[in-house]
C-alpha cells in the first residue's frame, strides 16, 4: 500500500514538472519580429533645418519582418505608422506643431519581408514606428505587432548657436547688475539714480522690440506662405494622369494639405483597353517641397489586388510640395514598357505656433539676463567697503 501512495506520488510529479518545463519552453520560444536598421547610422541621424547651408538627404528606413528562427517573411503586407515625438510644453522644437502628430502611414506589400523609406524626420526626440505584419496569403503565418522606437538627437550647431546667444545675454545683465550695484546717492526727487533709470528704460525698449520681432516675424510667415500659395496653385507643373503605351497611371487624393495633419494619396495603375488594375509594375514616389528644393520622402513598391498604392504624409514644412511618381515594369512582368510619369502639387498651409510658444524662449532670454544681473550686483556689493559702527 506504502509503495502504491509512493508511485502515485512520484508519477503526479513527474507529471507536474512535465507540463511546467513545457509551459516554460512554450514562453521561452522565440517570436517573430522587424528588425530596424536606418542609413545613416542612428548616431548620425539629424533632424531638418530649414535654411541649412549643406544639402539634406532623407533617412532610409528599412523593416525586415522575420520569423521566429530569422528567416524573412516572404509575401508579408507591412503596415507602418510613423509617430513624432511628444509635446514638451518648456522644451519646444523648430517644427512645435509638427511635435506628437502622425508622420507617415503606409500599406506596403513586401515580398521578400522587406519595406524601404527614405523619411526627412523634422524634428529632434524619440520616434515611434508601430509596425503591422500580415501575410498576403492566407494563413501562411500568423499577423503581429511591433513598436520601435526612433531617438533623433539635437543638431549640435543648435547647443552652439545657444551657447553664444547665453553668453551675450549673460554679459548683457552682468554690466547691468554692475551699474546697478555701484549707483551713485540719490539726488531730491529722484526715484533712482540717473544710470538705473536709463539702463531700465533700455532694457524695456528692447523687451518691446522683441515683442514685435517674433509677432510680427510670425505674421510675415504666414503671409509668406500665403501669397506663395496662390501663386503656384495658378500654374501646375505636370499632369495627374498620365496616359501611353496601353497604360493609364492615375495620381489623386489631398491637393490641399495642413502641417501637423495627414494627406491622403493614391496611385492606380490600369489598362487603358480592358479598365483592369496592373499589378505586376513599379511604383517609385518621391515627394519633393519645392521652396528648398529638398526630397523629404521616397518609396519604390508595388501597387495592391486592385492596382492601388495608398499611403498617408505629413507636410511638415509649410510650403507648397510637389508629389512625382514613376510607373516601370517588373522584371518578371509580360508586359515591358517605358517609364511612365505623372506630378501632382499640393498645397500646404502653414499654421503659426500659439503665443505662448514664441514666448517661451524669451522668457529663458530673460532668466538669463537676470542671473547675469544679480551677479554683477554681488560683485558690487562685495567691492563696497564695509562700514563699521564706532
Amino acid at each position: 500500500m506504502v509503495k502504491k501512495r509512493l508511485f502515485w506520488i512520484i508519477s503526479s510529479a513527474c507529471i507536474i514538472l512535465s507540463i511546467f518545463y513545457s509551459w516554460t519552453g512554450v514562453a521561452q520560444a522565440p517570436n517573430p519580429k522587424v528588425l530596424l536598421s536606418t542609413n545613416p547610422p542612428l548616431e548620425k541621424i539629424l533632424p531638418f533645418e530649414a535654411e541649412a547651408k549643406t544639402p539634406q538627404y532623407p533617412v532610409k528606413l528599412t523593416l525586415k519582418a522575420v520569423d521566429a528562427v530569422g528567416k524573412p517573411l516572404k509575401n508579408a503586407q507591412i503596415n507602418l505608422q510613423i509617430s513624432t515625438p511628444s509635446r514638451h510644453p518648456w522644451l519646444t522644437t523648430d517644427f512645435p506643431m509638427v511635435e506628437g502628430t502622425k508622420l507617415l502611414q503606409i500599406d506596403a506589400n513586401a515580398p521578400d519581408g522587406t519595406l524601404d523609406i527614405q523619411q526627412i524626420l523634422p524634428i529632434r526626440g524619440k520616434y515611434q514606428l508601430q509596425v503591422k505584419v500580415s501575410p498576403l496569403i492566407a494563413n501562411a503565418f500568423s499577423p503581429y505587432e511591433q513598436i520601435l522606437d526612433l531617438n533623433v538627437p539635437e543638431n549640435p550647431t543648435k547647443y552652439q548657436y545657444f551657447a553664444c546667444l547665453a553668453t551675450i545675454l549673460l554679459l548683457v545683465g552682468l554690466l547691468g547688475g554692475w551699474i546697478i550695484g555701484g549707483q551713485e546717492e540719490l539726488r531730491p526727487g529722484e526715484i533712482a539714480p540717473q544710470s538705473v533709470r536709463l539702463l531700465l528704460s533700455g532694457v524695456t525698449v528692447v523687451a518691446i522690440v522683441a515683442l514685435l520681432f517674433i509677432n510680427i516675424s510670425a505674421e510675415v510667415a504666414e503671409n509668406h506662405h500665403g501669397e506663395h500659395h496662390h501663386h503656384s496653385s495658378s500654374e501646375k507643373i505636370a499632369p495627374y494622369v498620365q496616359k501611353a503605351q496601353g497604360l493609364e497611371v492615375i495620381l489623386e487624393g489631398d491637393k490641399d494639405a495642413t502641417v501637423g495633419q495627414l494627406a491622403n494619396l493614391t496611385v492606380q495603375v490600369k489598362d487603358t483597353a480592358t479598365e483592369k488594375p496592373i499589378q505586376d509594375v513599379a511604383l517609385q514616389v518621391k515627394a519633393i517641397a519645392l521652396e528648398h528644393d529638398i526630397t523629404v520622402f521616397t518609396y519604390t513598391g508595388v501597387p495592391n489586388s486592385e492596382g492601388k498604392l495608398t499611403w498617408l504624409e505629413q507636410f511638415f514644412d509649410g510650403s507648397p510640395h510637389q508629389i512625382e511618381v514613376e510607373a516601370t515594369p517588373l522584371p518578371s512582368s509580360s508586359r515591358q514598357f517605358s517609364t511612365l510619369k505623372v506630378a501632382q502639387e499640393v498645397e500646404v498651409e502653414g499654421i503659426a505656433p500659439p503665443i505662448y510658444i514664441r514666448l517661451i524662449g524669451l522668457f529663458y532670454f530673460t532668466i538669463i539676463v537676470g542671473m547675469g544681473m544679480a551677479i554683477g550686483m554681488l560683485i558690487q556689493q562685495r567691492r563696497k567697503p564695509k562700514v563699521t559702527a564706532l
